[in-house]
Parts: C-alpha cells; sequence; structure tokens
C-alpha cells in the first residue's frame, strides 16, 4: 500500500485520514494538522522521511507565482527540506493544470457561464491556473491578494495589474514569517465579517477557503463558492450563510475534500516520479487516467439550518 501524508501549519481539528484505492493502487491518504508549529511540522517530515511514498505541505504555499516568474517563501523551504528522502509537494504543481480543467469541466460538462459574472479571487499568486481561466472565460474578475493576505482595501481588476503588482511585492512577501500573510492553527476558525462589498458584489468567490471563510459575511445568499478543501463542518456553515453552490477542485474521499497538496502528493506517488521531473502535461495526462472530477454541491432551494 502507498502512504501519502499531508503534514499542514493547520489545525489538527481538521485531521482526517483514508484508504482508497486509484489506477488499482491501493494508498493511505493521510492529513495532520501541527496548528501552527513550523518545529513540529518539520519534527514529523524528519520522523516519517522515507516511510512515506509522498509528502504534502499543507497549511502553507512554497511557492507563489506573478506571470511565469516563481518565488519561495522562506518558511515553507525550511519545513520541505527536512524531506531528504521521501518527495515534498505544496500542491502548485496541480493547481496549475488541475484547476484549469475544473473551469473548463464545469463549461464545458456542467454548462456553467462564466461571461461576465462578477468573480471575487480571494488570492490569485498561489492559483494562479484558476485566475487565469476564469478571467480567459470572461467574466469580471476582482482579485482580493491585497486586501485578503495584507490587509490593505485595494482591489486589482486586471490579470495584468495583478502580474505587476506581484513582481514588486512578492520579493518582499515570501521572506515574511508565513503567520502574517495565512491563518494557520486555530487561526483558521477565527472570523470576523469584512470587506463585506467585495462579497455582496460577487455571483461567485473563488480561491483558497481559509481567505474565504475568514472575512465572509453572515449571508452569502444564492453565491457560488469555488475552492479547495472543505470538511463537513465547513459546508454546514455554507449552508448556514444560504449559499446556493459549493464547487470544490479536488474530489471527495470519504465525505470530504482534500487539499491540492494532498493530491499532488497521490499523483507523485502513484507516477514514482520526482517532483521536478514532472512537467504540466505530465500531471494532465495523468489526471485524465485517474478520471478526477471536481465536486458540486447545490444548495439552492434549501432552507438554512
Amino acid at each position: 500500500m502507498k502512504r501519502v501524508m499531508s503534514v499542514s501549519l493547520g489545525s489538527s481539528v481538521r485531521d482526517h485520514s483514508v484508504e482508497t484505492e486509484i489506477l488499482g493502487q491501493r494508498l493511505l491518504i493521510e492529513r495532520i494538522g501541527t496548528n501552527g508549529d513550523i518545529e513540529k511540522a518539520i519534527e514529523l517530515i524528519q520522523k516519517y522521511d522515507g516511510q512515506v511514498d509522498a509528502f504534502g505541505l499543507g497549511g502553507i504555499d512554497l511557492y507563489i507565482y506573478a506571470g511565469r516568474k516563481r518565488y519561495t517563501f522562506r518558511d515553507a523551504k525550511r519545513i520541505a527540506l527536512a524531506a531528504r528522502k521521501s518527495p515534498i509537494v505544496d500542491g502548485s504543481g496541480l493547481k496549475n493544470t488541475l484547476e484549469r480543467k475544473v473551469i473548463a469541466y464545469l463549461q464545458n460538462e456542467l454548462g456553467m457561464v462564466f461571461a461576465n459574472k462578477k468573480v471575487l479571487m480571494v488570492c490569485a499568486v498561489d492559483r494562479f491556473g484558476m485566475a487565469e481561466s476564469l478571467a480567459a472565460a470572461g467574466a469580471e474578475m476582482t482579485f482580493g491578494d491585497l486586501i485578503f493576505a495584507l490587509g490593505l482595501p485595494v482591489s486589482i481588476s486586471s490579470i495584468t495589474s495583478l502580474q505587476r503588482i506581484a513582481r514588486i511585492i512578492a520579493p518582499i512577501i515570501v521572506k515574511l514569517p508565513f503567520k502574517i500573510l495565512y491563518p494557520t492553527g486555530d487561526k483558521q476558525d477565527y472570523q470576523t465579517p469584512r470587506y463585506g462589498s467585495y462579497y455582496e458584489r460577487a455571483d461567485i468567490i473563488a480561491g483558497d477557503f481559509h481567505f474565504i471563510k475568514r472575512y465572509m459575511p453572515e449571508n452569502l445568499s444564492g453565491k457560488c463558492i469555488i475552492t479547495n478543501t472543505v470538511t463537513p463542518r465547513d459546508i454546514q456553515l455554507l449552508r448556514d450563510r444560504e449559499i446556493g453552490q459549493l464547487i470544490t477542485t479536488t474530489p471527495e474521499l470519504n465525505g470530504r475534500s482534500f487539499g491540492t497538496n494532498v493530491m499532488e502528493g497521490v499523483l507523485i506517488a502513484l507516477s514514482g516520479k520526482n517532483p521536478d521531473a514532472m512537467m504540466p502535461e505530465d500531471y494532465s495526462d495523468m489526471l485524465e487516467t485517474v478520471g478526477f472530477t471536481p465536486r458540486v454541491l447545490n444548495f439552492r432551494g434549501e432552507k438554512a439550518g
């Protein structure tokens, strides 16, 4: 049996494990949260290094992108260096392929129309494939990178502007402690309604769920959310906020969706390749073979609670 372990800076409350079969291979997939403790994450990786077929690095990005240029977070690099035998991935390789495919799938298979829809993308530099695909589909984009990561109430409305700003600030941001930029540990459960006008104007809210949840208002009536990892508790929270539709880019495994870091780890474990040897077309081919499709939950017509 192959084993994929996600070591996350997120809350341990979200821990989950599942045994499943993909392409005829049995897999044990685990997620272990360290409640924001970087040293504990390093210790876990060192402990299981060589015993797992792939690590996922969760609750923190190893890379962000400004166009084609990639920047590495200092905190994440320190954690990743703890893996000397087992490959470790953060999901960025998969985001660029899977999340592009998800938008195409929603258009071609489910008939979703993004043209002229108002989309709030809470943070695009870590999900550039999704951002580009939504913009190419004709959506009216609002990029919230400065708002949700830095607390600056300044929105960005074009991919070109996003790239220009990212090239300026990315070299500085990646040197900061990651906890300043992104909720880790029990801060992932912290919520305060803020920036409500951005949510209110949007037809679709897309991107990392922890960024979405952090400031979302009490009512999201009829909104569509396109995101990554959600637990049953998160789904109930969204149902209570009266959203119309929830789409997760990763499939459901035993009642919840895992993060892209986990699913990239699964593909690496199945391929037996080093992540550095995996090209976008390799991920694309494997996704076609495995048949991953997004999970779509429709809540329209339900009563909250």
